[in-house]
């Protein structure tokens, strides 16, 4: 854990790998699609995540977080605090609204955005390992990690029980942070070299990928989320993100087999 980059400078480890996150994310995408029109979508995009990623925090957390007894802090982002599918939900919405009103060739411009996004988010999930949210299970793995008094981790296991007051460090516990930041490094390097091979199902793919990796992910987490049908609301929503993949995989696979049937 290593929540401020250098002690006695004012700056989150947090928000500035989101920051190199987005900035990354991108210019890989203009690099790849070769596209310099993209800047007003891509702000917007960036824009709906963080404002959906901090809403969906609230409301998730609004009790455990005491945003009900200080509603300002619901407003206090540098202090942490984002959840990453409803950043993704609001983007989603934000790159409907501009489908509809700009009339894009919609798969090609989802696929020239999708290798960018687990690339931002890989460096968001390094973020939340320096400042000790998102955490795994207790374990006794030599992978797992413990961390310091008054840390996220620290705080529930002394709410729970499993630590007392005194206690120097937590239980070690999986670092599911760095898990699915290897696991989003890795498909953001299959989602480029699809995308340069073939430029089509990018999109399908990133939607499948990471919501195969994300539910499956989940059953290592031990932070306090709500949960419906024995799930949690990450997986819930992973679950829909594979169903808009498929939708995707079939809109393109149809779409590329008339595509060759009329260059015949």
């Amino acid at each position: 854990m290593h929540p401020i980059l250098i002690p006695g400078l004012p700056i989150q480890t947090y928000g500035l790998c989101v920051a190199v996150g987005m900035l990354l994310a991108w210019k890989t995408v203009e690099f790849l699609s070769g596209r310099k029109d993209l800047d007003t979508l891509v702000f917007l995009l960036l824009c709906a995540g963080i404002v959906g990623a901090r809403v969906a925090h609230v409301v998730e957390y609004w009790h455990a977080d005491g945003f009900d007894r200080d509603f300002a802090a619901a407003f206090q982002i540098w202090n942490g605090g984002l959840v990453f599918y409803g950043g993704l939900a609001a983007a989603l919405l934000v790159f409907v609204a501009w489908c509809i009103a700009k009339k894009p060739d919609v798969l090609s411009l989802a696929d020239a955005l999708a290798v960018g996004v687990p690339l931002g988010h890989a460096f968001g999930r390094l973020g939340c390992f320096f400042f000790g949210c998102c955490w795994g299970r207790v374990s006794s793995s030599p992978l797992a990690v413990s961390f310091p008094a008054r840390s996220p981790v620290w705080w529930a296991q002394q709410r729970a029980g499993l630590v007392s007051a005194t206690a120097a460090r937590s239980l070690p516990v999986l670092p599911v942070q760095l898990f699915e930041s290897a696991a989003l490094f890795a498909l953001f390097a299959v989602l480029v070299l699809l995308y340069r091979r073939r430029r089509a199902w990018t999109a399908a793919a990133y939607l499948l990928g990471y919501g195969a990796m994300r539910f499956l992910m989940e059953f290592l987490r031990d932070d306090e989320r709500p949960s419906l049908f024995g799930l949690s609301s990450a997986q819930l929503f992973s679950v829909f993100l594979i169903a808009l993949g498929a939708v995707f995989f079939a809109w393109s696979f149809i779409r590329n087999g008339k595509h060759n049937a009329d260059n015949r």
